[in-house]
């Protein structure tokens, strides 16, 4: 693969050249084998056969680019790049120095631009936006990577932003009200209106209900990587860790070329989601729901090298 022709000439080797020449503890690249090694086998893939439990089986997925979802697979094309962004993984940073890649000189620094600016969709371009042909050539050829995130702490950090903040009435509507009404017994009628109050033991049954897997996909700020990304599918040059965000980030713009002229934005915030709040959180569920999330989120376990959780319950 080729980058193009106006970068420096480091940067137009071929992807695996340039991957292979990461610093020590950077971003992995997807060719080690750990991503391959958790996807299903061909015959049981999408499923629900080998690593998926009858719970959480996904919808058959073609081997053709056609029927993804690659909505979210953001496209640069002046450093040919391929993002795939997941919520709760720094995506809205990730957005903004996409916005600033993208942007041919209208931005310079991420963090000028606003978080919901970030997130309207035509400011970026997603590969489902091409023909077959093109997206068959842009996978081939362009450098694709992703961010991830221990699936656990990903899990409650989307709860406890879209369900315990005020600001967030309308997840609270849409799904808020939803939970409320299958899972709590004697809700107010408040609760029923509102949906502000869910638990996370409410959430956690609402996941694990074969009824919400009929319902279709999940959200995606719940949704497993697995399903968002499609790494069983699409062969991703590197792979970032959000527990090394920054160092990974900046080593992904240097290789890309642009890391003397932008740096991912310093993360520090104080109610970030941490492995010790996760813990509290599960300490609040049944060993049978902990169970029943392991095997939802199992494959994003495997496929990005995370250990079960030492507080898990899984007897």
């Amino acid at each position: 693969m080729t980058l193009p022709d106006s970068g420096p000439e480091e940067y137009r080797q071929p992807a695996q050249e340039r991957v292979s020449q990461r610093p020590a503890g950077a971003l992995q690249p997807h060719t080690a084998g750990v991503v391959r090694n958790g996807c299903p086998a061909p015959s049981q893939e999408g499923s629900g056969g080998g690593c998926l439990s009858s719970l959480q089986r996904i919808q058959p997925q073609a081997t053709s680019p056609d029927t993804w979802d690659l909505k979210h697979l953001v496209v640069d094309e002046d450093h040919e790049l391929i993002y795939c962004y997941v919520p709760k993984v720094a995506c809205t940073n990730w957005k903004r120095v996409m916005m600033v890649l993208t942007g041919r000189g209208k931005y310079s620094d991420p963090m000028e631009i606003p978080s919901n600016e970030a997130h309207v969709p035509s400011n970026l371009k997603t590969l489902n936006q091409y023909s077959i042909a093109e997206i068959n050539h842009r996978l081939k050829n362009y450098l694709k990577f992703l961010f991830v995130r221990e699936p656990f702490e990903r899990l409650v950090s989307a709860y406890r932003n879209k369900f315990t903040l005020k600001y967030n009435s309308s997840f609270h509507k849409r799904f808020g009200t939803r939970i409320v009404r299958r899972y709590r017994k004697n809700a107010t009628q408040d609760a029923l209106l509102s949906g502000a109050d869910v638990k996370f033991k409410e959430f956690a049954e609402y996941l694990v209900d074969p009824a919400t897997q009929r319902d279709g996909p999940l959200n995606e700020h719940w949704q497993t990587v697995y399903q968002l990304c499609h790494p069983c599918h699409i062969h991703y040059d590197l792979v970032g860790k959000y527990e090394t965000l920054e160092e990974d980030a900046n080593y992904l713009l240097r290789l890309v070329g642009v890391g003397d002229s932008l740096r991912f934005p310093s993360y520090a915030k104080s109610t970030r989601t941490t492995d010790v709040m996760t813990a509290q959180f599960f300490s609040n569920i049944s060993s049978q729901q902990q169970a029943q999330l392991y095997q939802l989120y199992k494959l994003d376990f495997l496929m990005f090298n995370y250990s079960t959780p030492s507080y898990l319950r899984l007897d």
